[in-house]
């Protein structure tokens, strides 16, 4: 069967399900072919199961949308985050020389990166918009080297099936599947509008992940972790914000 019509038999048992028995059983046959986020217990499993399961048969290829130079919003919000603590104004008083991406797990060549070899690497640049759960979106262009990039220097194994980031935050951290880490929008950003990433943006480096909301663009991660199973982490929801109550995937 090829992979389109592997799709198309995919999706439309899911709508089947769904249509006949109800979500639950749509969820059933989305288990059957590995398409269960790891939110997917408790009383708004199957939804978020059949949401991520569609999504991923459809869109796994999709872009986000990208605009116009001139379409940059003249005022970006910068949401507020909580205090950044002595080690962040260290890094900062020196011009983030010493700030550090470390990349470890499921890797061949585990490695970590200061942030002049990651502006030395290959960059990619984008003008997307970047929405909140909380209503407000602004475009902007972001630069900065594709994830992809990263995990094909470190070798990551068959297997990684999760990339988790986490920021010098120690309470902030989120993960996305393979599918968002190698697609070509999917950047650790280090650039926006043309000048190095602003701190109240998330500098000196941010993951930037336009095909999801906002809070899965954690700001000023300094670490990445390959893994096929996220159950260590947290409450083993996937993210920060899933263990407080929202979406781990939160594709727009």
């Amino acid at each position: 069967m090829s992979n389109i019509s592997r799709r198309k038999f995919i999706i439309t048992g899911l709508a089947v399900a769904a249509g006949a028995s109800g979500i639950a059983v749509a969820a059933k046959v989305a288990q059957h072919h590995g398409l269960i986020p790891p939110d997917a217990g408790g009383l708004y499993g199957p939804g978020e199961t059949l949401t991520y399961a569609a999504q991923r048969l459809l869109t796994r290829h999709s872009m986000a949308r990208e605009f116009s130079r001139n379409e940059i919003s003249e005022n970006p919000f910068a949401n507020e985050v909580d205090p950044l603590g002595d080690e962040f104004k260290r890094l900062q008083a020196a011009s983030f020389a010493d700030w550090r991406v470390t990349v470890d797990g499921m890797a061949a060549r585990p490695a970590s990166f200061s942030l002049a070899e990651i502006r030395s690497f290959p960059t990619s640049t984008q003008t997307t918009m970047i929405g909140c759960e909380e209503g407000w979106t602004y475009i902007a262009e972001w630069a900065g080297v594709p994830l992809s990039y990263i995990l094909d220097r470190v070798g990551a194994l068959p297997h990684v099936r999760y990339v988790v980031y986490r920021s010098i935050q120690p309470d902030w951290w989120e993960s996305i599947d393979m599918a968002d880490a190698l697609h070509p929008q999917t950047l650790l950003a280090h650039r926006m509008n043309g000048n190095e990433l602003p701190v109240p943006f998330g500098g000196p480096v941010r993951l930037r992940v336009p095909r999801q909301l906002g809070y899965k663009s954690v700001k000023y991660v300094n670490h990445l972790t390959l893994t096929n199973d996220l159950k260590p982490f947290g409450k083993g929801k996937g993210g920060a914000n899933a263990d407080g109550g929202y979406a781990w995937y939160a594709g727009i």
